[in-house]
């Protein structure tokens, strides 16, 4: 079964500023929980489209996963997505949009995904996957709280 999150957030700072915080690739660790380990294991550049990403996780206590990202399109200051080539998921397409608005940016987050495993991936999907994705997007909206708490 497709799923899909989607999370927005208002943003106090320029598009610019913030644009610049998001696709940088090496600022996705402070905007993951630490219980999760997460690790970039290649070096990267400036977001482009086409731009592989490899990066470590823990997706459950002591089990760690190597995980390959595409970003798949980018507009310059509107979105990016990054879309899973190797990972946990059968499907992990995450879409992120910006809009500058009066005093600040809406952010949007919208993620497609879906387990592997047919009914059992639905059966951990409803006991365990759902809950730990959206703590993890808590975890993101309260790190970004943190770190734009100014005005634009």
């Amino acid at each position: 079964m497709i799923h899909t999150l989607e999370c927005t957030q208002f943003i106090p700072a320029s598009l610019e500023h913030v644009w610049a915080y998001f696709s940088a690739p090496e600022n996705l660790n402070a905007l993951t929980p630490p219980e999760m380990h997460f690790e970039i294991l290649g070096s990267p550049a400036p977001m482009h489209a086409g731009q592989l990403i490899t990066y470590r996780i823990r997706v459950a206590p002591g089990v760690r996963v190597n995980w390959l990202t595409e970003i798949r399109h980018v507009r310059e200051g509107r979105f990016f997505v990054d879309e899973q080539r190797g990972g946990p998921y059968r499907l992990w397409y995450h879409e992120h949009h910006f809009s500058a608005y009066e005093g600040g940016v809406q952010m949007i987050d919208r993620v497609t995904y879906a387990l592997p495993f047919g009914p059992l991936g639905d059966l951990v999907h409803a006991l365990w996957v759902r809950r730990t994705l959206r703590r993890i997007f808590d975890y993101r909206r309260e790190a970004v709280g943190r770190l734009f708490p100014g005005n634009a």
